[in-house]
C-alpha cells in the first residue's frame, strides 16, 4: 500500500517507469510498451499507481531528462490517469488518459512502420472500458454521461490515421469494432455505417488481410445489424461466417453469436436442433421452434411472453415476433396434408371456416374478417402461393409448390 511506501521507493518505480517507457519506443519494442499504457486492466501498474499516490512530484522526474521529456504530452496525462483510476475517479481518469492518447497519436502519426499497432490498439481498448466507468460514475451522481461519446470520436481519429495505403491500415477493423462497441452501447448503431462503408468499398482495404479474430468480431456486429435491418440473408451469411470462424472452445462467443443467428435461422425456415440450444445454454428459444413446427399461436405467443425481457434485451423480440406468419403457414399447411390425406383433388381448396375452427382448437379466438386478413397476408408475403376467394371464403391454393420455402442454410456449430 501506498501509506507503507518510502518517499525514495515511490521515486524508483516511478522513475523506473518512464524509463521503461522511453526505452520501449527508442527500441521499437511494442511487447514492452504496450502494458505500459493499460491502465484499467494490468495488474501491473498498481505497484506504480501506489507510488503515485505516495509522491506528488512525478513531472519533476519526467522533465530531469530529455530522453524521458520528449514525451512528457504523453506521460503527465498518463501518470496522472493511472493514479485517478486507482482511487476510483474514474471520469478524471478518462479525461486524462484521453490527453494522453491523443498526444500518443500524434507520435504514431509520423513513425513509418506499425511496430506499436498493439499498443494503439491497446489504446482504443482502454479508452472505451475507462469511457464506460467514467459515464457509469457520473451518471451514479446524477450528471450526465458524455465519456463514451468522446471515446468515440477519438476512435474516429484512430481510424483516420490507419486508413492509408501503409502497413498501418492492417489495424484499421479492430478500431472498426471497438467504435461498433462504443455505438451499440450508446444506441447510435446508425453512426456505423460511414465506418462499414469505409472498409466495404474503399480500395485501401482487403478484407482478409486483416486478422480472423478482428473479421470474426467484425461480422458479428455487421451480422446484427443486418438482423435489426431485417436484412435475413445478408445476416444470415455474416453470424455463420463469425461462427465458423470463433474457437469452438469459446462458449461465450459461440452462445453469444447464435443468440442472433438462430433468430435469423428461423425466419428463413431453418429450425436448428434442440441439441444446439441445450449445449449452448438457448433454451428459451425451444417455445418459438415448438410452435413453428405444430403451427401453435399460442405457443409462440407463451414463448415470447416468458422470455419477454430477455429477448427485448437482445434486441429480437420484433423478429421473432414477426415469425407468427410463419407459424400461421405451418397451420395451414398442416390442413392441407391432412385435405390431401382425405381428398387428394380438393385438397388445394381450404375454407376459412376450417382454419377459424382450427385456431379456436389450439385457444384462439379469431372472426372471419381477421381470418381473411391473415390469410391474404400470408399469400401477399409469399408464404402461401394462391389466391383467397373472397365470396366463397376459399383459400386457392397453387397445385405447384403451395408453400415456397425460405432460403437458408441449418446452424451448423461444433
Amino acid at each position: 500500500m501506498a501509506a507503507f511506501l518510502s518517499l525514495a521507493e515511490s521515486q524508483r518505480r516511478i522513475a523506473g517507469y518512464l524509463n521503461r517507457f522511453a526505452d520501449a519506443i527508442a527500441r521499437q519494442d511494442g511487447a514492452t510498451l504496450r502494458p505500459l499504457l493499460a491502465v484499467s486492466s494490468a495488474a501491473s501498474l498498481l505497484p506504480l499507481a501506489d507510488a503515485l499516490s505516495n509522491f506528488s512530484d512525478s513531472s519533476r522526474l519526467v522533465s530531469q531528462s530529455d530522453h524521458i521529456a520528449q514525451f512528457a504530452e504523453i506521460l503527465l496525462p498518463l501518470l496522472r490517469s493511472i493514479q485517478s483510476h486507482h482511487l476510483g475517479r474514474f471520469a478524471e481518469a478518462y479525461s486524462s488518459y484521453e490527453k494522453a492518447a491523443n498526444a500518443f497519436l500524434q507520435e504514431f502519426r509520423n513513425w513509418e512502420t506499425p511496430w506499436a499497432m498493439e499498443t494503439v490498439q491497446t489504446i482504443a481498448l482502454e479508452i472505451r472500458l475507462l469511457a464506460e466507468k467514467g459515464d457509469r460514475e457520473l451518471a451514479s451522481s446524477g450528471k450526465s454521461p458524455e465519456k463514451l461519446k468522446g471515446a468515440g470520436s477519438f476512435l474516429m481519429k484512430v481510424f483516420g490515421a490507419l486508413a492509408g495505403k501503409g502497413p498501418k491500415r492492417v489495424g484499421a477493423l479492430y478500431i472498426t469494432c471497438q467504435l461498433f462497441k462504443i455505438y451499440f452501447k450508446l444506441g447510435t448503431v446508425h453512426l456505423c455505417r460511414s465506418v462499414i462503408r469505409s472498409i466495404e468499398t474503399a480500395r485501401i482495404f482487403d478484407f482478409e488481410e486483416f486478422p480472423v479474430k478482428d473479421k470474426v468480431t467484425y461480422m458479428y456486429y455487421t451480422g446484427r445489424l443486418e438482423v435489426f435491418n431485417e436484412n435475413f440473408l445478408a445476416a444470415d451469411q455474416k453470424l455463420t461466417y463469425s461462427l465458423a470462424r470463433s474457437d469452438p472452445l469459446n462458449m461465450s462467443n459461440m452462445r453469444m453469436i447464435l443468440k442472433y443467428l438462430i433468430p435469423v435461422k428461423l425466419s428463413i425456415g431453418i429450425l436448428p436442433k434442440m441439441s444446439l440450444l441445450k449445449k449452448y445454454n438457448l433454451m428459451e428459444y425451444s417455445g418459438v421452434i415448438d410452435a413453428l413446427k405444430t403451427g401453435d399461436v399460442r405457443l409462440l405467443r407463451q414463448a415470447l411472453q416468458e422470455h419477454e425481457e430477455q429477448f427485448l434485451r437482445s434486441g429480437v423480440y420484433l423478429v421473432l415476433e414477426k415469425l407468427e406468419l410463419v407459424v400461421y403457414q405451418r397451420l395451414v399447411k398442416k390442413i392441407y396434408i391432412i385435405q390431401k390425406q382425405k381428398d387428394p383433388d380438393k385438397a388445394h381448396q381450404i375454407k376459412l371456416d376450417t382454419i377459424i375452427k382450427a385456431l379456436k382448437w389450439l385457444g384462439i379466438d379469431m372472426d372471419y374478417d381477421e381470418g381473411e386478413c391473415i390469410v391474404t397476408m400470408l399469400i401477399y408475403k409469399n408464404l402461401v402461393k394462391g389466391y383467397f376467394a373472397h365470396k366463397s371464403k376459399v383459400c386457392v391454393l397453387s397445385k405447384s409448390d403451395p408453400f415456397p420455402k425460405l432460403s437458408g442454410k441449418p446452424v451448423m456449430a461444433s
